[in-house]
């Protein structure tokens, strides 16, 4: 299994060093692991984290509530996506849900975003939520580049799905598809192609049913899989072998 979203510089590890949590989630077949950014303060955290890890890989961006009333560096973004343990720009996009900042902002650094991708050649991470029109109208405007990534613990409806789908981008399925009333996502997590699916754990936020409660841990990796694989009547190793093949085709700067 890959873990193709986690914040392993954010864990909520207590008295357990990070070490240890990456032993525990390798003892049970996770075998690489996306560390995400979400801003440029913080950025060098997860660089710092694929450094010290053969099995780690980073991304570098500025999630959407974490922007101010300017726009992110984009030479900066552009300086920290050359380190070798870059293999992806993100997370960006919107999310309008919890939005205490300009949606202008939001919209300009998406756009910046996959400017950049382009630019660098490197997959986009997306978070969208509460926010599916301006979502998609963007990433069509970005359609003829040829770059594309994943959005990433997606919530939305089977449409968005379709339509980001049809434009190439790859839809990464977390914990959230294992709660009670996530019919919709199970719905979405059956009808994703089988050459366009991730899983993540999104860790420490949304642990999996049976862990929901505790912080997120990529050793719980396994339960998302479990419920993918069983919603797409799957055995959970052909999936695990799907999507790390997945991985390693939208990410090739990984070293897996």
């Amino acid at each position: 299994m890959i873990d193709s979203h986690c914040h392993l510089d954010r864990l909520e590890l207590g008295e357990v060093s990070l070490s240890d949590a990456l032993d525990q989630a390798r003892s049970v077949g996770v075998k690489h692991f996306l560390c995400i950014g979400v801003n440029l303060e913080s950025a060098l955290d997860p660089i710092s984290v694929a450094e010290q890890h053969s099995d780690i890989s980073a991304s570098v961006g500025v999630h959407p509530l974490y922007h101010t009333d300017q726009l992110p560096d984009p030479d900066r973004i552009r300086t920290l996506a050359d380190h070798p343990k870059v293999v992806a720009l993100g997370e960006t996009g919107l999310d309008y849900f919890k939005q205490d900042n300009d949606p202008s902002i939001q919209q300009a650094a998406f756009e910046m975003h996959l400017q950049l991708s382009a630019e660098l050649a490197l997959p986009t991470i997306v978070h969208t939520r509460g926010a599916v029109d301006d979502t998609l109208s963007i990433l069509r405007n970005h359609s003829n580049t040829g770059q594309v990534g994943v959005l990433h613990c997606f919530t939305e409806s089977w449409d968005m799905a379709q339509a980001a789908l049809d434009m190439g981008w790859y839809i990464s399925i977390s914990g959230i598809v294992t709660f009670r009333n996530a019919d919709a996502l199970r719905d979405v997590a059956r009808r994703v192609p089988d050459d366009r699916l991730l899983i993540e754990t999104d860790s420490p936020w949304l642990a999996p049913v049976p862990y929901r409660g505790k912080s997120n841990q990529p050793k719980y990796l396994p339960a998302v899989l479990e419920c993918v694989a069983q919603q797409r009547q799957t055995s959970a190793d052909s999936l695990a072998t799907l999507t790390s093949g997945n991985f390693a085709r939208l990410f090739p700067k990984a070293e897996i």
